[in-house]
């Protein structure tokens, strides 16, 4: 029997790769490159699955590519605002992704960025290694505390809930929250946490943001210069999330007139391409992407995707299935 011809678009851990390649005819990205739109849209015509990632973007005109022959893209990665799914959906290709296995490790990112960005960890960094540290003064980068003090959640899934959880028992610290529609009340007082009806009622409470709404249409720049305005002048903006939902031009304004005191960034607007005004400023820690980047949780990932690809080759419902 023939085996499925399926592409994975960059490089996966090796124990995961080499069980796609007992069970499937695979081809790899050797030298790990950002394929184009051209060779998605040509991986789309030559391969039965495409396995894209985080950074592969698949719009409706690579998705309508014709003369087609995917049937399944095995999206590494639990978000997926990057493939048009309505698109894959009236073509004709099933979606999956791989949601569960990343959220302590996504969590315990924004965490550290919560803390680097508090206790100025990046700028000290800086300091020591550029030779400028003249040793410990009473007054040298002095910065907030964490314990105790109050945490903003924007969304209140798995990595929100795992990050209050180690905010709240880890930290001592209070938590609130604003998610559109209603949470569980057992996950509320789990947590020991507080709804919030508004954006408006959550942001000027904080002393921490952080951000685990998905991408999208609907959260497209909820951080934006109106936004940002409720916050108070000393607290900070931390972003595991998406990079779309912070409006990058609007933060580094309030970053450079003190409008907020600093953020912690993993994903940014446009990623890879990384707005030149965030290098300028010494109040802002930029991590390349790391939430999900642990051994562990990159190999559990790339099982995900191996799961929904034996279901859908086998004719099995997908575990993950989105569209």
């Amino acid at each position: 029997m023939t085996k499925p011809k399926v592409l994975i678009t960059r490089r996966w851990p090796d124990s995961v790769e080499q069980k796609l390649q007992q069970l499937f005819d695979v081809s790899l990205n050797l030298d790990d490159h950002p394929m184009s739109a051209q060779e998605l849209s040509a991986a789309l015509q030559e391969y039965d699955a495409v396995c894209p990632s985080v950074c592969d973007s698949l719009p409706a005109e690579i998705i309508n590519t014709p003369n087609k022959r995917c049937r399944i893209l095995g999206n590494f990665g639990v978000g997926y605002n990057h493939i048009d799914v309505n698109a894959a959906r009236e073509q004709g290709i099933a979606v999956s992704n791989t949601p569960g296995v990343l959220t302590e490790s996504t969590a315990d990112i924004a965490m550290t960025l919560l803390l680097m960005s508090a206790r100025r960890g990046a700028e000290g960094d800086r300091l020591v290694r550029s030779g400028g540290c003249s040793g410990w003064c009473p007054t040298q980068m002095m910065s907030s505390d964490v314990t105790g003090a109050t945490l903003g959640l924007i969304g209140f899934g798995r990595i929100a809930q795992a990050m209050a959880r180690k905010a709240h028992f880890g930290f001592g610290m209070r938590i609130l929250f604003y998610k559109p529609t209603p949470a569980d009340p057992e996950d509320i007082s789990r947590y020991h946490a507080q709804a919030c009806a508004s954006l408006e009622e959550l942001l000027p409470q904080c002393d921490y943001v952080s951000l685990h709404c998905p991408g999208g249409a609907d959260t497209r720049h909820i951080i934006n210069a109106r936004t940002l305005s409720l916050m108070k002048p000393s607290a900070h903006l931390i972003n595991s999330a998406r990079g779309d939902v912070v409006d990058s031009q609007a933060l580094i304004d309030a970053l450079t007139a003190g409008k907020i005191a600093g953020a912690g960034l993993d994903v940014y607007e446009n990623e890879p391409r990384l707005h030149p005004g965030f290098l300028a400023l010494e109040n802002v820690t930029l991590l390349p992407h790391l939430g999900s980047a642990t051994i562990a949780t990159r190999t559990a990932m790339g099982e995900k995707v191996l799961a929904n690809l034996q279901a859908f080759f086998t004719g099995q419902p997908l575990p993950d299935r989105v569209a």
